[in-house]
């Protein structure tokens, strides 16, 4: 077997996670980090714990110099560069050491979270993926050490999810030399000290944007807005751009003409699940400070992490925490070897890499959509096991929670992603990347069959957990494999639908990942020394059961009725049902004391 097809063999296609089974060998987890990736690790946190974790209040007061300094201080030590290929003066690494240093200078402050993700993602990378030789010679080597620094102008007053009916013209000039571009750009960030921007522009009645670097230049006919006071992550520089007549050379155009919308897409795609990476370390650092409060704040003559209320808190927040890292690296390690099958092939790094990541696309959507969701939650709990100082601007919470909260907003709000993620699945489908139709069919004759009285032998690590994940898959075919036959084309007009079928979906690829990690982990360390991964592996998908249930009965009382539904609905408690219900209280008891008794997040 030569060496692509061996690389081939398991690696699921996206979206395939939910009509094939994955064997925890076949999964990547954080256990898995190579010698380098965790000396890369521990670097990352040395500099965020010396130069930004200490200086919190700084990015609260608005610092935007600050922030400025520390991305300087991030570019010396090369970790601007770590996705930049070695010929462009970056450090050339996979793609999942790139999640990984996302992930880990991301946790502290909202404020670096948004300038980093800004400059290394959508600043530097469409040049790095899209740009012609000249331009990356030109422009990557000084994004990739800190030289300059990247901004992103896609949104438009008029111009938000609907990212391609952007205003802003670009006008050839006479002598076809260079083009003219005047519009207005809103939520930039890095505005206000970047050098560099990727703008996009509309070319005549052009059906689609066309992508075009620009170099910040204010004697050019560029002019910024004040910065923006927002809610949160409030060191970001976010700012206006106004751009009248501003002159661009022709060679500036990236890529083709009309090729903007599929530049911002893929960059988008990259985006998602860098974002999903971000969210890490701040849940993570979260919950190492409502811990540490936990077990100091005596009540009662008792330190209140001795409560059960508490310990139902610190419990939920973990299992989250753990089940965002189990699908972020799962998918991460996908797209890398993704790339790599196509380097095999002989693809470039540009094609490789955008091909690699637009293949799980699915997956970025849904990541980007759950982790984010879990931030809010686990900074919300951290307040209210705060209590009253939770509220105060002088504890950590109120600013994690605010920072939070842009989450579930840029890189395509979280109701764009929850529709996108069916959405894209179902064109998957169509083109015959991932066989729904078949698995479909399969749920449709056993709804109608006589369901199997035998009891499972349940003996290996969890086992029931698998089979109840693949019985939730089936209540995803059921219900969306009937909403399509019923709307076909239409289906995306339903929105309310779409949302309750991309939660199904979202719950299963996070509570897979989340179970196939503790199995893996089992396996290798021991059953004994894994049980509270164990533990949190079965109460995120017992969260996940009842997610789902309450989804699915939503869904399909929006389409079906009589006889129909009567059949779905009782389809659907089948499929939710354990044999053996887990005790949740006795899983959130095991989970809560070894957080507390580490005092930190310990996993």
């Amino acid at each position: 077997m030569n060496e692509t097809a061996e690389m081939n063999k398991d690696i699921l296609r996206g979206g395939q996670f939910l009509v094939k089974e994955t064997s925890c060998e076949d999964i990547f987890t954080p256990e898995d980090f190579s010698e380098e990736q965790k000396m890369m690790k521990e670097s990352v946190i040395e500099f965020v714990d010396r130069e930004i974790w200490p200086n919190k209040e700084r990015f609260e007061k608005k610092d935007y110099a600050f922030t400025e300094e520390i991305m300087k201080k991030a570019g010396e030590l090369g970790l601007l560069g770590i996705a930049v290929p070695e010929a462009y003066g970056g450090l050339g690494m996979g793609f999942v050491t790139t999640m990984l240093v996302c992930d880990y200078i991301s946790g502290a402050t909202g404020s670096i979270a948004t300038a980093f993700g800004a400059h290394t993602g959508i600043g530097t990378m469409p040049i790095t993926l899209y740009g012609t030789e000249e331009q990356k010679q030109k422009y990557v080597p000084k994004l990739a050490t800190g030289e300059w620094f990247g901004a992103y102008c896609l949104t438009e007053p008029g111009a938000g999810s609907d990212a391609n009916s952007g205003k802003t013209k670009a006008v050839l000039s006479e002598d076809g030399k260079h083009y003219k571009i005047s519009g207005q750009k809103m939520w930039i960030s890095n505005a206000g000290f970047c050098d560099l921007f990727i703008v996009f522009a509309r070319i005549e009645d052009d059906k689609y944007i066309t992508g075009f670097i620009v170099e910040n230049d204010p004697s050019n006919g560029i002019t910024l807005g004040e910065e923006e006071h927002k809610l949160g992550i409030h060191s970001s520089s976010t700012r206006q751009v106004f751009f009248n007549d501003t002159v661009v050379p022709v060679e500036n155009m990236l890529s083709e003409r009309g090729e903007g919308f599929k530049i911002a897409m893929n960059a988008l795609n990259v985006g998602r699940i860098k974002l999903a990476g971000a969210c890490l370390d701040a849940q993570r650092r979260v919950i190492d400070t409502a811990v540490k409060y936990a077990n100091e704040r005596i009540q009662f003559k008792t330190p209140i992490s001795k409560f059960g209320a508490i310990k139902a808190k610190i419990a939920n927040m973990a299992a989250s925490a753990y089940a965002g890292e189990s699908a972020c690296y799962r998918a991460a390690k996908n797209i890398e070897d993704r790339i790599a099958i196509r380097m095999a092939e002989g693809n470039t790094h540009q094609e490789a890499e955008l091909k690699g990541v637009e293949e799980y696309a699915i997956e970025c959507s849904i990541l980007k959509v759950a982790v984010s969701e879990d931030i809010q939650n686990c900074s919300d709990e951290g307040i209210q096991i705060f209590g009253g100082m939770g509220f105060s601007a002088d504890t950590p919470m109120e600013a994690a929670w605010r920072d939070a909260r842009i989450s579930r907003i840029y890189e395509g709000t979280n109701e764009i992603n929850r529709m996108l993620s069916v959405g894209m699945l179902v064109k998957k489908a169509m083109k015959g990347h991932v066989d729904l139709l078949g698995p479909a069919m399969a749920v449709a004759d056993e709804l109608t069959g006589i369901p199997s009285f035998d009891t499972p032998d349940f003996s290996e690590v969890l086992s029931e957990e698998k089979a109840m994940i693949a019985k939730l898959k089936k209540v995803f075919l059921m219900v969306a494999g009937s909403a399509v036959q019923k709307y076909g084309p239409q289906l995306e007009e339903h929105q309310q639908l779409l949302m309750a079928a991309a939660d199904i979906l979202i719950e299963i690829y996070m509570a897979e990942s989340t179970v196939l990690r503790a199995e893996k982990n089992a396996k290798r360390f021991g059953e004994d020394a894994q049980k509270e991964q164990i533990a949190m592996a079965k109460l995120y998908l017992y969260n996940a059961v009842d997610t789902i249930n309450q989804m699915a009965k939503e869904g399909i009382v929006s389409f079906a009725e009589g006889d129909e539904q009567r059949m779905m609905l009782m389809g659907l408690k089948r499929f939710t049902k354990y044999h053996n219900m887990p005790n949740v209280v006795a899983l959130r008891n095991l989970i809560a004391e070894k957080v507390t008794a580490a005092n930190t997040y310990p996993f």
